[in-house]
């Protein structure tokens, strides 16, 4: 039987100077490259990403790892899609295996994680912050005065309103929480798009590979039940109730998407 899941969180803090609190965390991939990176010392950790919480960022971690696992011929495939799903048996298992992996090949001696990755970081802490304390009103306004650099005020004068918000310590507070949760909303946005733009260019390389072959044997696009044409069935499915709007102009014949 491997090891349980704190001893394994125990032995990967230890040996990367991390502060992973689930075993979920490790689907980032971040981890996972450095736990090899201890081994063969020959990963580009400074292009491992710590601090990300997009699939995309995932992907590029867990590309490394296959790198690593091809440049070295590890027999052992990497079920990427189930573990950037960060769920908590898939990641048990893989971490695991590579337990196992790192005490049968780990060359021994020091080594420095830290210097290793440059600083890039550990993973964000999964659980979620702790409330804050209620105070009184007075010292609520004191400390929001403070956290703006200001100093704050002892009498009781009526806070302002500008636009439905109170300009006191509560409309501060509701203002930044506002003011965080847009940031997440733009970061998350913004994976969102990478991570489109990433699929459709490889769909993109798969259109022109079909039209190439295509170039080379017009035969191929004939064969109605051939690979070129459920490929292209594939492709170029439309969602149900979708309408291709009718073109005004001339269209490029090469633009296909």
């Amino acid at each position: 039987m491997g090891e349980s899941r704190q001893e394994l969180l125990g032995w990967l803090n230890d040996l990367l100077q991390l502060k992973v609190t689930k075993v979920e965390q490790c689907g980032t991939g971040a981890a996972l490259c450095q736990i090899y990176d201890s081994i063969y010392q020959d990963l580009p950790m400074s292009r491992v990403k710590f601090n990300v919480n997009t699939e995309y960022a995932y992907l590029q971690n867990f590309k490394i790892l296959q790198n690593c696992f091809a440049k070295h011929q590890i027999d052992r495939l990497v079920p990427v899609e189930s573990l950037i799903k960060c769920k908590m048996q898939d990641n048990l298992e893989f971490l695991q295996w590579s337990k196992r992996f790192w005490d049968q090949y780990f060359p021994g001696g020091e080594y420095d994680a830290v210097a290793r990755r440059k600083g890039a970081g550990a993973p964000p802490a999964a659980a979620a912050p702790a409330p804050a304390p209620v105070t009184s009103a007075r010292t609520s306004g004191a400390g929001a005065a403070a956290r703006r650099g200001t100093t704050p005020t002892t009498g009781a004068a009526p806070a302002r309103s500008v636009g439905g918000i109170s300009a006191g310590g509560g409309g501060a507070a509701a203002a930044a929480a506002l003011k965080q949760e847009l940031n997440t909303m733009k970061e998350t946005v913004a994976g969102l798009e990478r991570e489109r733009d990433f699929y459709f260019s490889k769909l993109r390389d798969i259109e022109l590979l079909l039209q190439q072959a295509c170039d080379e044997n017009p035969e191929l696009e004939k064969e109605e039940n051939g690979l070129i044409k459920q490929v292209q069935t594939i492709l170029y499915s439309t969602e149900e109730g979708f309408e291709i709007p009718a073109d005004d102009g001339v269209v490029d014949d090469q633009e296909t998407f």
